[in-house]
């Protein structure tokens, strides 16, 4: 993970720290390009968690916007979710 990265992630965990009370409900936001596999990535990322997951076709159907509310432990939590479908190839993270 590069410098720039790292740092967003550390403002993000202190934000998370001073506006939350852990656990918590978390919103992920993520648009990806429209392609089955990379949804099904992402809900994968999310298995087994109590993720309530919604999906949203753009109208030419060219993207998918991806809700996914679930609880979670700490913000170190959350940071994890982030890093894992990082690796999914042209996902934008809302």
């Amino acid at each position: 993970m590069d410098k720039k990265t790292e740092e967003f992630y550390e403002r993000l965990r202190e934000e998370l720290n001073n506006t939350s009370t852990w656990p918590s409900e978390y919103l992920y936001k993520f648009i990806v390009p429209t392609d089955a596999k990379k949804i099904e990535e992402i809900e994968n990322a999310f298995d087994n968690i109590g993720a309530v997951i919604q999906t949203t076709q753009s109208k030419n159907a060219k993207y998918t916007s991806i809700s996914i509310n679930v609880m979670l432990e700490s913000p170190e939590s959350v940071i994890e979710k982030y890093i894992a479908v990082s690796t999914i190839e042209g996902i934008i993270s809302l």
